[in-house]
């Protein structure tokens, strides 16, 4: 856990961290010689650690059981949640980076490259927000450009040439919405990704890790398997982008109010049948457990690209195609006829 982030929500627990970590210098401070007798300080010692630990682990179960709609946006945004770079280290082996769009330069916020995960050969995609500040701002906070899109579009073929499925891990807060990203046709970039990845004859599996913004989301989202981290989010717009629109003002009650409005949260989606599984986290969320948090990723994809390398490329195609046509899909029944 973080000793320097703290979640407003998980102040409760503060003070138990802060008892644990009192006690466990007492206890490093007591003679070693103690240590044998039951009836020691330091048996009390280690029993009261104990005790403390099993509190402090049945408060952090119980608060993330009922996180609100904008809370969870808060634990997908955490400083220490694991990104794309973290997971390809954990889960991937042989990891070849691939780099460059061949039309105008290298986007260090998509990260793409062929590697094992498991028994399989992959294409891995993802976003990238970066750790330290010097890495944010040159991955412009894991918000691509269009050339980022167009390299992992690139990547993308390149896996299909060769029939090596592909994995996506979609982080971002959205496209980079800056100036020469729109001279250089950001829309238009998603809007063929979109378009390409629909009928690539390969299987596709796409899972949210952290945030999933809008249509930055989208362009590398085009998949026959969705699936959410728990602590995860997805939507058309972010929080605060909504609260502006409709309240003229972002702040934490609106956004609050805006977070449960968007439906955005993995059982969200899960019910609204935008995605098709919720990937489980450790209590208090992937950045307090990564490695637990990796190896259920690697199961789940696994298992997901084993079944669909065994439906036919058409039958992948048509499956895919279907999976999102149906989204949004409504009846409309005619008003009964005004009795004369």
């Amino acid at each position: 856990m973080s000793a320097y982030y703290q979640l407003d929500f998980e102040k409760p627990l503060v003070e138990l961290d802060r008892q644990i970590e009192a006690l466990e210098t007492q206890l490093k401070n007591e003679q070693p010689a103690a240590a044998g007798d039951p009836g020691s300080h330091v048996a009390k010692l280690t029993a009261d650690i104990a005790s403390l630990r099993a509190r402090h682990a049945s408060e952090l179960k119980a608060i993330y059981a009922k996180l609100t709609p904008w809370q969870t946006v808060r634990v997908a945004r955490h400083p220490q949640r694991p990104q794309t770079r973290d997971y390809v280290a954990m889960i991937c082996r042989d990891f070849t980076e691939l780099h460059g769009d061949r039309r105008f330069g290298d986007d260090p916020a998509m990260v793409t490259g062929f590697a094992r995960i498991g028994p399989l050969k992959v294409m891995v995609v993802g976003h990238q927000k970066g750790k330290e500040t010097s890495e944010k701002i040159a991955c412009h906070f894991g918000c691509a450009h269009p050339e980022g899109y167009r390299k992992a579009l690139a990547k993308m073929k390149l896996a299909a040439k060769y029939g090596v499925p592909i994995v996506t891990l979609v982080d971002t807060p959205g496209a980079y919405p800056g100036l020469g990203a729109e001279q250089r046709g950001q829309a238009e970039a998603i809007a063929v990704n979109m378009l390409e990845m629909s009928r690539l004859a390969v299987p596709i599996v796409s899972i949210v890790i952290g945030e999933g913004g809008s249509g930055g989301a989208l362009g590398i989202a085009v998949a026959d398997r969705v699936a959410m981290l728990s602590n995860s989010w997805y939507s058309v717009i972010s929080p605060e982008g909504c609260a502006a629109i409709l309240w003229k003002e972002a702040n934490e009650q609106t956004n609050s109010a805006a977070a449960k409005s968007l439906k955005l949260t993995a059982s969200d989606n899960l019910a609204l049948g935008i995605v098709d599984d919720v990937i489980p986290e450790p209590p208090g969320g992937a950045h307090r457990d990564a490695r637990s948090t990796a190896m259920n990723l690697q199961a789940w994809i696994v298992q997901q690209i084993q079944r669909l390398r065994t439906v036919p490329a058409n039958d992948l195609l048509e499956r895919r195609y279907e999976r999102f046509r149906k989204m949004g899909v409504y009846i409309e029944q005619a008003e009964p006829a005004a009795s004369a």
